[in-house]
């Protein structure tokens, strides 16, 4: 190819358009081959139908963006390509799509995590598949174009692209039934859409919490409560919940332990702890839980190894970093760094009420291999490479499930720390912030939206253990982690008007 040479921008638009479908859409026509008959003649006119509706429309944004920015454009498609790379390698690799829960995922994630996902696979897409067209893209130089004859060239790829609809309207359900997934895995308008809806929505939302009404403590006794929220665990793997393996065998020997069924409010951090932190469902953000209590009076201490959390507003507010100093050998290393020094921190309290919330990390992915110590590795052979699809099932969820051992060993030592609190009523919930796929239906880790994600990134344990002197527990059939915000006031005896008593756990 001479690249001295000036080329037509209708040329070099229409040739981007058709890389752009060629290197970034094999999922896009997986899921439309799989969703309908391809071997049927409407099935294969939907499938010619859509390949021109997305060379047109890509061609119509492509012209415009080149035609208007001149070489900064081809900056901008030279960072599409980069990024349309990246997003394939997840869409193959875990089955995911970028829709704006996932970009919500993105956009909350911290090095530590992001830097678990790198692969040697990952850079060879980066390389082919974003570096290389960007590359020959940037040595392409274009010819400068006429007013009129741009516009031309617009209305009459416009007048297509209606006639194009026109054509379809016996598919317009068809489309309208799948345009959630149809729309995260077109690129690079799925990323670039939602990633401008999910700053909308974020702008949306009130800048300071809503106060919630004053609340007053109703008697003196000491009581805690500690909230441990668990990390990508599902409940399927916990042998509490019937399964085969044995995964909770310390908690299974615990008195006062209950467990519930229970089910996730969304498949991603971030909503998943909003939800369970608010007094209601709402995409306002209210205030949440402990800066409601820390406000009202409570002793509030957030212990986390992890992130994604709403803006806590409380003084005790402990990082790994910050627990680390407390922790002796390789405890500091994993997630029994938040119970480094909490029993003393708990006496010091000179309040009468106390709530702990103590956020891990030891479910999530794709390292599960590297959540826990050498000592918890009961369930051999490990998955020890981030791309799990090249593990074998077996070795997927022997590491997933040895997890679930550890958690089970930071439970039972919690437990056995707030025993020897004698003077207090004490209570732990552990509840989830979602589940976790390990391969089946070939997806992997979380972040689907709610509407199509399946039972094992919903499907999440709510476990409670009690002190004997604590309330008794109600028998309910499902929970939701709508149930943790009013259990906790509850249990802590916190009067308040927002209290809802059918979404307390306690009688």
């Amino acid at each position: 190819m001479n690249f001295s040479k000036k080329i037509k921008l209708s040329y070099i638009t229409l040739a981007i358009s058709l890389v752009n479908l060629v290197l970034y859409h094999l999922p896009f026509y997986n899921f439309v081959v799989n969703k309908t008959d391809a071997s049927s003649l409407n099935g294969i006119l939907l499938i010619i139908s859509l390949t021109v509706l997305l060379l047109l429309l890509n061609f119509l944004i492509f012209y415009i963006i080149l035609y208007l920015l001149g070489s900064i454009g081809k900056w901008f498609l030279m960072l599409f390509f980069i990024i349309n790379s990246i997003a394939v390698y997840f869409i193959n690799t875990y089955g995911v799509i970028v829709d704006k829960s996932m970009i919500g995922n993105v956009l909350n994630t911290n090095f530590e995590e992001s830097s678990s996902f790198l692969s040697f696979n990952l850079f060879i897409y980066l390389g082919f598949l974003g570096l290389l067209p960007s590359i020959l893209l940037f040595k392409l130089k274009i010819t400068s174009l006429k007013l009129k004859k741009f516009f031309v060239h617009i209305f009459l790829t416009f007048i297509v692209l209606l006639l194009l609809a026109y054509a379809n309207a016996t598919n317009w359900l068809w489309i309208d039934k799948h345009s959630k997934t149809l729309g995260a895995l077109v690129m690079p308008w799925s990323y670039v859409v939602n990633t401008s809806r999910f700053y909308y929505q974020k702008n949306q939302r009130n800048k300071e919490q809503i106060l919630l009404p004053n609340a007053t403590i109703k008697d003196n006794e000491k009581s805690v409560a500690v909230l441990v929220i668990g990390e990508s665990a599902r409940s399927q793997n916990f042998s509490l919940y019937g399964y085969e393996k044995m995964t909770n065998p310390l908690l299974s020997k615990i008195d006062n332990t209950s467990i519930y069924k229970a089910e996730s409010c969304a498949t991603y951090t971030t909503a998943g702890i909003k939800c369970m932190l608010q007094h209601k469902n709402s995409r306002k953000l209210y205030e949440i839980l402990p800066n409601y209590l820390y406000r009202n009076g409570v002793d509030v201490i957030w212990r986390t190894t992890n992130w994604g959390e709403p803006p806590v507003k409380i003084k005790e507010f402990n990082k790994r970093k910050d627990l680390e100093v407390l922790c002796d050998g390789e405890d500091s290393l994993y997630d029994e760094v938040l119970l480094c020094g909490l029993r003393e921190q708990i006496l010091e309290s000179k309040k009468n009420k106390i709530l702990i919330v103590l956020h891990m990390s030891t479910s999530h992915g794709p390292t599960y291999y590297k959540k826990y110590p050498e000592r918890f590795k009961a369930f051999t052979p490990e998955c020890k490479s981030v791309e799990l699809a090249k593990c074998s099932q077996e070795e997927l969820i022997n590491s997933y499930d040895n997890t679930i051992l550890y958690t089970d060993y930071i439970l039972a030592a919690l437990i056995k720390e707030l025993k020897k609190l004698e003077n207090y009523n004490s209570s732990m919930l552990f509840v989830s912030d979602h589940g976790e796929s390990l391969g089946e239906k070939n997806l992997y880790m979380h972040g689907l939206p709610v509407s199509i994600a399946p039972k094992e990134q919903l499907d999440i344990p709510f476990i409670i253990w009690n002190s004997k002197q604590t309330k008794e527990l109600k028998d309910n059939e499902l929970l939701s982690q709508h149930h943790v915000f009013h259990s906790i006031l509850d249990v802590l005896a916190i009067d308040s008007s927002i209290y809802i008593e059918d979404l307390s756990i306690y009688k």
